[in-house]
């Protein structure tokens, strides 16, 4: 059983940045897909990013050009780096590595 812990999530003011990390229990080189999926309750999970095993990312249309995927494998972790950020993107972000999930963390965009 892979454990994955987020974390950076909290208040941000629209414009502002935000990195969100996601720390494996297990060496991160074992996996072929890792992403980032967000969710309001009551909704559907989104997608939002994802690097799969040759480092390639892809991103949702609504982040393309502000939000940054990308890991550190000596430190097993998994990042999402997000710019400019808009109330748009208040939701629980989970962390998604293979068949396994994060808890969630929230980010609230808000002055």
């Amino acid at each position: 059983q892979v454990q994955l812990v987020e974390s950076g999530g909290g208040l941000v003011e629209p414009g502002w940045s935000r990195r969100l990390a996601c720390k494996t229990s297990e060496s991160i080189w074992k996996f072929n897909t890792m992403g980032w999926y967000r969710q309001v309750p009551g909704k559907e999970r989104e997608f939002v990013a994802s690097l799969d095993g040759s480092d390639t990312a892809n991103y949702s249309d609504s982040v393309k050009s502000r939000f940054t995927i990308f890991k550190d494998t000596r430190k097993n972790t998994l990042y999402l780096h997000m710019n400019l950020l808009e109330p748009e993107d208040t939701d629980v972000y989970f962390c998604n590595v293979e068949v396994y999930w994060g808890q969630g963390t929230q980010i609230t965009v808000s002055s």
